[in-house]
């Protein structure tokens, strides 16, 4: 009787296993979540996607309510980052960011998955983020000096998705971004989540 009850108490314990492997959502169901959380998050917010060929069309430039446009604006770019420039920062042509440069960040991060803010440094008075930009013939990267993003997260590594407007926008320039998981910060990569950020400010630390 006892090694009957043994088994029916094994066998139960292991369907329970199984149900709980099943319950468990695969990669591929994760990207799809991704995919309907970004999807459903542009619908809400009434944001237009716009191409690349647009984009370069309008000089390389998107609307904005802000701005006084009636539409917000966004381009969807092949590495998958949704970008709105709001403001491309200073007049000065030459004002651009370059190998080795400070650069200090305002954000607001939005979880769009779990519908909330995440992380800001925008009421931060004395404290601000600050990464060093750099350019390889292969490459561009970007390491945290300090700040909210490198603190809360634990990792040095700037998002790849911060990096992207870097090459449309000049010091002090005000961008807007949805970054799907595998542009983001290491969190978004292991959990498959997509963030979206109000950078208020890209200056140059000079």
């Amino acid at each position: 009787m006892k090694k009957l009850t043994l088994f029916f108490l094994s066998l139960l314990a292991l369907s329970l296993g199984f149900q709980a492997c099943d319950d468990s959502k695969t990669y591929a169901e994760m990207l799809e979540e991704e995919k309907d959380g970004i999807n459903d998050f542009i619908k809400k917010n009434d944001f237009k996607i716009i191409s690349q060929s647009e984009f370069y069309a309008q000089d390389s430039t998107t609307k904005s309510k802000e701005k006084g446009d009636g539409v917000d604006e966004f381009v969807q770019l092949a590495s998958g980052v949704y970008m709105q420039i709001v403001d491309k920062g200073s007049e000065n042509e030459a004002d651009t960011v370059k190998n080795n440069d400070e650069i200090l960040v305002r954000f607001m991060e939005y979880s769009i998955l779990d519908k909330d803010t995440a992380l800001s440094n925008l009421s931060a008075v004395e404290t601000v983020d600050a990464f060093r930009y750099t350019v390889t013939s292969s490459s561009i990267a970007g390491t945290f000096l300090q700040g909210y993003m490198m603190t809360y997260y634990s990792s040095p590594a700037v998002p790849a998705g911060w990096l992207v407007p870097l090459t449309y926008v000049r010091d002090m320039a005000h961008v807007r971004l949805i970054i799907p998981s595998k542009m983001g910060h290491q969190t978004a990569m292991q959990y498959v989540y997509p963030y979206y950020y109000d950078i208020r400010k890209y200056q140059i630390w000079k």
